[in-house]
């Protein structure tokens, strides 16, 4: 059958089996441009992922790899390694089609390039990601387990062109089983020398880009704002926290899970929060009047559907790629007069917490402090600054100007190693990487 974007994901796993596949690969070509399969059964996806316009940016890898005791699809995706390896989450996600998937894997890698590159952290960008089976299987710990082992080894297998961690529907306890089973894993427990859950240092990184961004703007600071905020999950709990002590008038939020809504509400009872219950696909609360809309839930959020609701003059938030698209969706929040602090400007705090892990730990230490002293110039604060005066001067959205100041900064090869993650690639495919796994005939 022909492969493209709308090929539901149990076909695909099909069709790999039909062609005697536990492995696919994709790599960039010398040229730059062409995307090459490890399969000839494969070219019809090469094809779409080459001529997908908004996502691949000449990613230099895409791994697959159905898993052993599982048969989950396993994949890792290299966008950029000129930095160094890639490093970044490990996502347990539902996807209908194989396209949903590969999109949301290039996307977010090459998000993560430009987040460890404005972060300053010599790490390339990567993303993984597990297709998650219908049903509730997920939530026994013994199959967990199983899931994250075959991860585990599939990281193993890529020689370290790619880093795996601690990414939405991955627990800090499914990565002590994927660190049990592979070295190339950061955000692992404190009890085996890891850095521990990053989402309390990645909430105070947004909120210091929300008040970098009320000061530039001319708003002053959070006190007396009404701050609305889509999802109350793990990150955003924290953030609400610190708003409340920043003497906020009111946080308006939603949260799908009723047993997190009722455990938040109890801790909130006697805070200026309203936590409002809603159905999955409720946007309506980016359309609620605040002084500030921060969207801390999945990404994709904002869109031609959703931006002309928009009622507060800043947007900035914890959730990953939250334009639909985002050249057409930074360029209509500029036009709409909206505020927008890039997502991967605002939210480094997850990565920088966890992705230097192995150098040990120093107490207060200035590499990671600095990203929240406004008076440093690599701050999370000074670069939201930074990218605001840009889009300023120059009439561009703060979207363009984030990425145009993230891309040349991911220009720079790592200073020891240079473009060490591409050899590994090319090591992979030159060694047959994708066929060493070949099932029977």
């Amino acid at each position: 059958m022909t492969l493209g974007y709308d090929t539901p994901l149990e076909d695909f796993l099909s069709t790999l089996a039909e062609l005697g596949l536990r492995r696919a690969s994709f790599h960039l070509a010398d040229d730059g441009r062409t995307v090459v399969p490890s399969h000839p059964g494969l070219s019809d996806l090469a094809r779409a992922i080459q001529e997908d316009g908004r996502d691949f940016a000449a990613h230099e890898g895409i791994f697959m790899e159905v898993g052993r005791s599982t048969g989950l699809l396993m994949t890792a995706f290299v966008h950029d390694t000129r930095r160094g390896q890639a490093q970044g989450g490990l996502r347990y996600w539902n996807y209908p089609t194989i396209g949903a998937l590969v999109r949301d894997g290039l996307r977010l890698s090459r998000g993560m390039t430009r987040k460890n590159a404005l972060a300053g952290l010599w790490w390339g960008g990567g993303k993984g990601i597990v297709a998650r089976a219908p049903g509730d299987a997920h939530l026994d710990p013994g199959y967990r387990a199983e899931v994250y082992t075959d991860y585990a080894e599939f990281v193993t297998s890529l020689r370290g062109c790619y880093v795996t961690a601690e990414d939405a529907g991955t627990t800090a306890a499914d990565m002590a089983i994927v660190h049990a089973h592979t070295r190339f894993a950061t955000c692992i427990p404190p009890a085996v020398g890891g850095s521990g859950n990053p989402s309390p240092a990645t909430a105070r990184g947004v909120v210091c880009a929300m008040e970098a961004a009320l000061a530039e703007t001319g708003r002053g600071d959070l006190r007396g704002k009404i701050i609305a905020v889509q999802g109350a999950g793990n990150v955003a709990g924290y953030m609400i926290d610190l708003l409340v002590e920043r003497g906020v008038e009111r946080v308006v939020a939603t949260e799908i899970d009723p047993h997190r809504h009722a455990e938040l509400t109890a801790r909130w009872k006697d805070a200026p929060v309203e936590l409002r219950l809603v159905e999955p696909n409720d946007a309506s609360i980016l359309a609620e009047p605040a002084d500030l809309l921060a969207p801390c839930a999945l990404g994709g959020v904002l869109g031609p559907a959703t931006i002309p609701t928009i009622r507060a003059p800043i947007v900035c938030g914890a959730a990953n790629n939250q334009l639909l698209d985002e050249h057409r969706d930074g360029a209509a929040l500029h036009e709409h007069g909206i505020v927008y602090v890039p997502d991967f400007v605002a939210n480094r705090m997850g990565i920088v917490h966890c992705a230097n892990e192995q150098y040990g730990y120093v107490k207060d230490d200035p590499a990671y402090l600095r990203h929240f002293d406004a008076d440093d110039p690599g701050s999370i604060q000074a670069t939201t600054r930074r990218v605001l005066a840009l889009a300023r001067d120059e009439g561009i959205s703060t979207a363009e100007a984030a990425d145009r100041l993230a891309d040349e900064a991911a220009a720079k090869l790592h200073p020891i190693w240079g473009h060490r993650g591409r050899a590994i690639i090319a090591g992979l495919v030159s060694d047959g990487w994708a066929a060493a796994a070949a099932t029977p005939s």
